[in-house]
């Protein structure tokens, strides 16, 4: 199978790992030799619910019964979209009450910023350094990290980039400004979460300049750092909120969230936004019934608690720092040599790690939100075990 993989699939790195998938469950990935692997990495935080999540399951297959795709999106009123869609927004703050469900984050993306645009009547979109926003043409514009998106030039006009946590970079938002564009919690970049109420001096500049605040949720929401969205722990409230991943419990989506009265400006001109799949109903059922687990169990609190684990377990003089929240967590080490040995062997051992796009020495742990305490313990001794060998092997060749 590996061996058809890189020739008949278009490959996103030269090296990919490559592990032959037979079955998941739980938090478990298993290979076609039937070796098993604790996933600390949940398909990069979209298996908000691990794998076979038996209520996500249940759903798919009774909206299958039903009726799948019947109609582009928009035309028909679905009961799985209109229900996740009620749903969300009760969840919400009260001017973010309408939602625009679409297949992919990057799609979520490009139509936030065409929002911005259309409210604002402006061109001008400001974004940070080292952000990652999705990787079309839109989304990649918006991509604060110049060596990806070189070879894809000329992309969108008119955008500028600011550095996360900068407050005198605010000067730059301007009545020129359409919408700033920032995470959160900044991922690719290293797990930052904004310092000194940076967000809420970002929300006050944009107020000022009638510029529209874009938050990507894309990986801190559903639950992932303790509040259901990333921007509910730092005190503000968006125009616009951009969400995917996490959403649809494994299974592809997103969507971009506003007021009412913002998104009808999409509808004229008319079909000024549209997509042929959106709202899909099987995928639609399965993000209502992930989106009911997290929000009717302990889960969302849980991640909070398990953080605590994870930091008490996961100190080694290797690790520098641990960034982030919840269970949004990156190890920090001090050179991207040892933070490859680390994740290439932990994968050795069963279990499975994985890297930041933009920072080299960071190591990604974003599990699902329902590992168990015994499985933490387990990943993290692993882990361990190879910063040991690791540090001895560093010790032996000074």
């Amino acid at each position: 199978m590996k061996d058809d993989f890189l020739k008949y699939q278009a490959q996103t790195s030269p090296y990919p790992l490559g592990m032959e998938v037979s079955h998941a469950k739980g938090s478990y990935i298993y290979d076609t030799n039937g070796k098993s692997y604790l996933d600390f990495v949940a398909g990069v935080s979209a298996c908000t619910l691990g794998h076979q999540n038996q209520r996500v399951n249940d759903a798919i297959k009774a909206q299958l019964d039903k009726y799948s795709h019947v109609m582009v999106y928009g035309e028909y009123a679905q009961q799985p979209s209109v229900d996740f869609c009620k749903l969300l927004v009760q969840h919400l703050p009260e001017k973010l009450n309408q939602v625009y469900l679409v297949n992919s984050g990057t799609e979520a993306t490009e139509g936030a910023l065409k929002l911005a645009r259309r409210i604002t009547g402006r061109s001008q979109l400001i974004s940070c350094h080292n952000a990652y926003h999705g990787n079309t043409m839109g989304s990649m514009s918006v991509m604060g990290f110049e060596e990806r998106k070189q070879a894809f030039r000329p992309l969108i006009p008119d955008v500028d980039f600011i550095t996360f946590n900068n407050e005198a970079d605010l000067e730059k938002i301007t009545t020129k400004t359409a919408g700033i564009i920032l995470e959160s919690i900044q991922g690719g970049a290293g797990f930052i979460q904004p310092e000194h109420n940076f967000l809420i001096k970002v929300r006050k500049r944009c107020e000022e300049m009638g510029a529209m605040l874009i938050i990507d949720e894309i990986q801190p929401g559903f639950g992932r750092t303790g509040k259901l969205f990333g921007f509910e722990n730092y005190g503000i409230v968006p125009d616009i909120i951009i969400i995917g991943k996490g959403m649809g419990g494994g299974m592809p989506v997103g969507g971009f969230v506003a007021s009412r009265e913002r998104m009808e400006l999409l509808t004229n001109p008319k079909l000024g936004h549209i997509t042929t799949f959106g709202g899909h109903p099987v995928i639609a059922a399965a993000c209502l019934a992930t989106l009911q687990e997290v929000t009717e169990t302990s889960l969302i609190s849980d991640t909070l608690e398990k953080e605590k684990l994870f930091r008490s377990l996961l100190v080694h003089p290797l690790i520098k720092e641990i960034r982030g929240i919840g269970l949004m967590l990156a190890p920090m080490t001090e050179s991207a040599e040892i933070t490859n040995e680390v994740i290439l062997k932990c994968q050795d051992k069963g279990l499975i790690l994985f890297w930041l796009l933009f920072e080299p020495c960071a190591i990604r742990i974003t599990p699902p939100l329902t590992i168990s305490e015994n499985e933490i313990r387990e990943g993290c001794q692993i882990i361990i075990e190879v910063l040991d060998e690791v540090a001895q092997k560093i010790a032996s060749n000074c």
